[in-house]
């Protein structure tokens, strides 16, 4: 059996499937950055999963996709865990999540953009994978994220930008006191976690000009930092992976307007492509 996976800050999808790529269970667990969560808590919410403690000596294979695995150091502590957990697993493989978004997006050329609680972009040659800029995480980077709308609507918020109507609305979905940002963004673990927490409320309400208007900046941004920074963006799709973007898809689609760029896959979760990518293009090989 096989066991892959795809994991972000916030959440993680795996999905166990037989030899033939018959999908046995779908699961999920808490999210498995090894960039931002210590060894004990990758472990913990690992063992935590009924699902995946009764089939830890069964699984063969696990290859994991994840935020936070382009880079040696974490990944291989990942993949540690994974292979003390799954004792009988021969076969462990982690990678960044850009290689499972561009597995969910395309088999041709073309640039992959993640829209999550991170952000991240690449050029796949068909091939392989090139990034023209190195991720450099939720404070400096990560625009039209879940953590960068985050910080918009906490900051639009204190300084009175939100409309009366929503900042009512606003208050009542979370609690704002200057105390409880604060200690959540200095004090406690997995601030990028926590602020993609309130971007929730963009898509949780109607969409009016204030929404409309705070998603075309961050995407404006996030085009001009790690799309237009790819000369290929002119003749080849662009493919779009995550939730922001799957509810965003409009707003994409009128960013790009002016730029002539064609606007490819918008695919919400990519686990579920995973599946077919690897019962067409792993098992059956």
């Amino acid at each position: 059996m096989i066991l892959i996976a795809d994991g972000g800050s916030t959440k993680c999808d795996w999905i166990l499937m037989d030899s033939t790529g018959e999908k046995i269970f779908k699961t999920r667990t808490k999210g498995l950055n090894p960039a931002v969560f210590p060894e004990i808590v990758l472990e913990q919410r690992i063992e935590e999963n009924p699902e995946l403690r009764e089939v830890k000596d069964k699984v063969e294979r696990v290859h994991f996709f994840g935020a936070g695995c382009g880079t040696e150091k974490p990944s291989k502590l990942l993949a540690g865990i994974i292979a003390n957990f799954f004792t009988n697993a021969d076969d462990v493989m982690v990678k960044e999540d850009m290689v499972a978004a561009v597995y969910a997006a395309t088999t041709e050329p073309g640039i992959v953009c993640i829209l999550g609680t991170g952000s991240n972009s690449c050029y796949f040659d068909g091939e392989n994978i090139h990034q023209a800029v190195a991720s450099l995480g939720y404070i400096l980077m990560d625009e039209a994220s879940g953590n960068y709308f985050g910080k918009r609507l906490i900051r639009d918020y204190y300084y009175k930008r939100m409309p009366p109507e929503l900042a009512v609305k606003f208050e009542e979905k979370f609690d704002v006191s200057s105390d409880e940002i604060k200690k959540n963004i200095y004090q406690k673990e997995n601030p990028n976690t926590y602020l993609a927490s309130f971007a929730e409320f963009i898509f949780a309400n109607e969409r009016n000009g204030y929404f409309y208007k705070l998603v075309h900046e961050g995407l404006t941004d996030f085009v001009h930092s790690r799309v237009l920074c790819y000369p290929e963006c002119r003749t080849t799709p662009v493919h779009f992976i995550g939730t922001i973007a799957y509810f965003s898809e409009d707003i994409i689609k009128a960013v790009l307007q002016p730029y002539g760029i064609e606007v490819g896959n918008i695919v919400r979760r990519p686990i579920d492509a995973l599946v077919d990518h690897y019962r067409k293009n792993v098992l059956t090989v």
